[in-house]
C-alpha cells in the first residue's frame, strides 16, 4: 500500500462512516478501483477505525463528558442513557460473535452484495421524508430496535448511519437526539471490536514490512481528519432534513457497482 493509496482509502473511511452511504461498501469500491486489499492489513483496519472514533469523540466531547459527570453523580437521566447505549450494542455484538465468518463472506470481489445494500440504504434514506415528527423519547424499546438496525448495517453497502438515524426518525424519535444517539451509540461498539481484533492479530500494530507504519500513519490523520468533517456536517444535514440527498447518491452508487 503506497501513501497516496493509504491516504485515498483514510479518506474514505473517515467521510463514510459518518455520512449515511456506507463506509465498508465504499471502503470496497475504493480497493476495487485502487487494485489493493485494505483488509490484508488488519493494523490499518484498526487504525483508520480508532480514527473515526477518535473523531465522534472530539465532536461529541461535551455530550461524552457531561454523560460520564451524570453517571458519577448519579443522575437517573444518564444512568437511563448509559443503559440505552449498552442494550443499544447487543444485537451487533451478538452478530459480530456468532456470525463474522458467515459476514466476512459478503467482503470480496464481488460488488453484488455491496450495490444491492446500497439501493437499500438509498431506499432507507428517502423514507425519512415521510417519517413522523419527532416528539418521542427515546426509550429501551427504541434503542433496541435502532440497535438491530445497527447489527444489519454490518454487511457491506447498508449505512451505519442512515440505517440508525432512519429507523429513530422513523420511531418519531428529534432529530438532534437521533443524531446524538446513532453517533455515541458506536463509541463502545468500535472500541470493543477493535480490542478484539487487537488481541486476535498476528501482526503489530505498528506495522509491518508490506504496510510500514508512516504509510498507516497517513490513513490515519486522512480518516481523522474526514471524519471530523463529515461527523459536523452530518448533524447539519439531519436537523435539515436532507437525507434524501445521499438516497439519490447511493441509488446512483448502487447501480454503478451492480454493473462493475
Amino acid at each position: 500500500m503506497t501513501y497516496l493509496e493509504s491516504a485515498l482509502l483514510g479518506l474514505i473511511q473517515g467521510l463514510t462512516e459518518f455520512l449515511p452511504v456506507s463506509s465498508s461498501g465504499h471502503i470496497q469500491l475504493g480497493e476495487a478501483l485502487l487494485g489493493v486489499k485494505e483488509t490484508d492489513s488488519l493494523s490499518f483496519t484498526i487504525l483508520v477505525h480508532a480514527a473515526t472514533m477518535l473523531s465522534t469523540v472530539v465532536v461529541f466531547r461535551n455530550d461524552i463528558v457531561g454523560i460520564f459527570k451524570g453517571l458519577f453523580k448519579g443522575q437517573r437521566q444518564e444512568l437511563i442513557f448509559a443503559a440505552q447505549v449498552v442494550l443499544s450494542m447487543i444485537p451487533a455484538a451478538l452478530v459480530y460473535v456468532f456470525f463474522n465468518e458467515q459476514l466476512e463472506g459478503f467482503f470480496g470481489e464481488d460488488l453484488t452484495m455491496v450495490g444491492i445494500c446500497l439501493l437499500v440504504t438509498a431506499a432507507l434514506l428517502a423514507l425519512t421524508s415521510i417519517a413522523p415528527a419527532g416528539d418521542k423519547p427515546l426509550s429501551y424499546g427504541r434503542a433496541l430496535i435502532i440497535g438491530t438496525a445497527q447489527a444489519i448495517a454490518m454487511l457491506p453497502g447498508i449505512s451505519r448511519s442512515g440505517s440508525t438515524i432512519s429507523t429513530a426518525l422513523y420511531l418519531g424519535i428529534d432529530k438532534t437526539r437521533a443524531t446524538q444517539f446513532s453517533f455515541l451509540m458506536v463509541i463502545p461498539l468500535i472500541l470493543g471490536g477493535t480490542l478484539m481484533d487487537i488481541a486476535s492479530m498476528s501482526e503489530p500494530v505498528a506495522g509491518t514490512a508490506a504496510t510500514p507504519t508512516p504509510v498507516l500513519a497517513v490513513g490515519f490523520v486522512a480518516a481523522f481528519l474526514a471524519g471530523l468533517f463529515a461527523c459536523r456536517a452530518m448533524i447539519g444535514i439531519v436537523r435539515k432534513g436532507k437525507l434524501w440527498y445521499f438516497a439519490v447518491y447511493c441509488t446512483v452508487a448502487g447501480v454503478l457497482a451492480l454493473l462493475a
